[in-house]
This record gives structure tokens, C-alpha cells and sequence, in this order.
């Protein structure tokens, strides 16, 4: 936000209309990573980092298939892995991640996906955007608003905050909109990221918003 700062509750409207209005345009609010349990999520979760859902989708039904439990994932072969989840990007890491997380699943959860924010960062690769994904989606708990790149960038454009940090966005959104709704609302920033305020080329003239925007048509404020 450029300028003098708005009121707290001038952006509570904001928010609230953000919300309801995305609420209209995308009724049904789901997460588009495919999944059957909370393990598939949190595997499909971590694979999410830098590439698209779409993708993950892509990858995730043979993954699924060979790999069925938390102890098929941990007593999996590295490279194996690896080459499964390699059109993911930064595989490495992330089949790193996704044993890791289930080694310690095994020996300090009962090999259960813990359902506690303090529980789940503790595992490889899993920051609180991840973590707030699966407590939510999975476990219906809305311990806060996960922030990924699209959420960052459309709260930040809608002056929703002033923050580039994901945890101090977080901070600042969970002010503007109740508690039960936390899970909702991130995933209909994302939407709206996808659809129409993309990074590069937002579609500012046919954003719904365009007229309380305080980023309107300034495209480099990603």
C-alpha cells in the first residue's frame, strides 16, 4: 500500500469483500491436489513447492500406486523415488522430504500424520503453509491461512497487507476474516491468482476488484 496506511477495519471490508465475492465466483472451495488420506496430502503438499498442481496431479496416481503406506514411503530407494517425482522440480529435496517426513511419521507419530501445527513442522520439508494445508483439508482445523506464492502476491495487490514474508502475511489475514473461514479464504486467493491476478500479466480490467485495488494495473507489484 502506497501512501497513508488504511484503518484496520478498512481493510476488514476489504477482505470481506474479497471473500464473498470469490465465494460467489468459486462456490465450491476445495484444494485441487487429489488425495485420499492425509499422507497423500502431505506427500502431494510437498511436492506442490514451485510447480503447479496440475502437474502434481500428474505425478501423484502412479506415486500413490506403488507406494501405498507411510512405511512404503520410508523404506523406499532414494533414486527410485526420485525419478517418480522428477517432473516436479528440485526432486531431490523433495523425495528427501517425503521419506523423511515418513521416517519420522513412524518413530515419533505411531505412524499416524500428526494433526498438530507444532507436530507437523517438525517434519523434513513441512513449513506452515504446507502444515496449514493438511490440518485443514485433511483434519478440517484451521490453525491459520497457508500462504503460498499466489496468496502472497494477491493479498499484497489487494492491500490486505504490506508484508512480503509469508509468516507475516499470515499474521496480518488471519485479522481480516473469521476463523472458520481461514481454509476458504487462502484457497480463494489461489483461485483468483490463477485466474486472473497472475504474476506477470494480471488481468486487471476484468478483475472484480478493480475498483478498490490498490495495485490495480501495476504489474510489477508481485
Amino acid at each position: 500500500m502506497e501512501g497513508k496506511k488504511d484503518s484496520l477495519q478498512i481493510i476488514k471490508k476489504r477482505a470481506s469483500k474479497v471473500y464473498k465475492t470469490l465465494n460467489k465466483i468459486h462456490p465450491v472451495s476445495r484444494t485441487a491436489l487429489r488425495h485420499k488420506n492425509p499422507l497423500q496430502l502431505l506427500v502431494a503438499t510437498i511436492l506442490s513447492a514451485q510447480c503447479t498442481d496440475k502437474q502434481v496431479n500428474k505425478v501423484t496416481p502412479a506415486l500413490f500406486k506403488k507406494y501405498r503406506t507411510v512405511k512404503d514411503f520410508a523404506e523406499s530407494e532414494q533414486t527410485e523415488l526420485e525419478n517418480l517425482v522428477k517432473s516436479t522440480g528440485f526432486y531431490k529435496s523433495k523425495a528427501h522430504y517425503i521419506k523423511g517426513s515418513s521416517l519420522k511419521i513412524i518413530s515419533d507419530f505411531g505412524g499416524k500424520v500428526p494433526q498438530t501445527m507444532e507436530d507437523l513442522i517438525t517434519l523434513p520439508g513441512v513449513a506452515r503453509k504446507t502444515a496449514n494445508i493438511v490440518l485443514s483439508s485433511a483434519f478440517g482445523i484451521n490453525d491459520g491461512i497457508a500462504v503460498d506464492t499466489h496468496v502472497k502476491r494477491v493479498s499484497y495487490r489487494l492491500g490486505l497487507t504490506e508484508h512480503k514474508n509469508p509468516v507475516k502475511i499470515e499474521q496480518d489475514l488471519v485479522k481480516l476474516i473469521p476463523k472458520a473461514d481461514w481454509d476458504k479464504f487462502s484457497l480463494l486467493l489461489i483461485y483468483h491468482g490463477r485466474d486472473t491476478c497472475s504474476a506477470r500479466k494480471p488481468k486487471c480490467s476484468e478483475c472484480p476488484f478493480k475498483k478498490i485495488c490498490p495495485k490495480n494495473g501495476l504489474v510489477n507489484s508481485s
